[in-house]
């Protein structure tokens, strides 16, 4: 893992141009259920701000790609439960995991929209959330408004303590 983190780290220092297009990809990764459980890049989320925060590099490009990604994996996530219903649950991870889900969709089912939102920021409720709010048939147009404001405020949690923190110490 640790080996992974450095690798991403140094393609970004050497390859800065695809700094947005990589974070789009980590953050998809991380997001999206059938892949996170492989490799948590949380770890490479923050290593990558850090890069962007001691290149100084803009801000602004890489955090849109981090939200459009992030915000992406969720969408696929609701629609593949949207359109497949209860048969979303024979796939790999979520067959699984059926505890998980169940709670994912109890999670939902008690809290709604806010459930959207706040489970972004829980590793285990940011995977399984879309598919509860799909599940339980949340319209889209407000699954669609958490999802966004969800990815906009996690994006900015993952990569901003690497920037500012890097900032901070070249500053000091």
């Amino acid at each position: 893992m640790n080996e992974l983190v450095h690798q991403t780290v140094v393609f970004v220092q050497d390859h800065q141009s695809w700094a947005a297009p990589l974070l789009f990809a980590l953050a998809f990764c991380e997001s999206f259920a059938f892949i996170a459980v492989w490799i948590p890049f949380v770890s490479i989320l923050i290593a990558v701000g850090a890069v962007l925060g001691a290149s100084g590099l803009s801000f602004w490009t890489p955090w849109l790609a981090a939200i459009l990604g992030a915000f992406a994996a969720q969408w696929l996530a609701y629609e593949m439960a949207v359109r497949l219903k209860g048969r979303v649950m024979r796939f790999w991870p979520l067959s699984r995991n059926e505890a998980l889900v169940a709670r994912g969709v109890a999670f939902f089912r008690r809290r709604g929209l806010p459930a959207v939102f706040v489970g972004r920021f829980f590793g285990p409720l940011r995977a399984i959330t879309p598919f509860a709010a799909g599940l339980c048939e949340m319209p889209r147009l407000r699954f669609q408004i958490a999802n966004m404001a969800s990815a906009i405020v996690w994006s900015a949690g993952m990569l901003a303590p690497g920037v500012l923190g890097m900032q901070w110490l070249l500053g000091a």
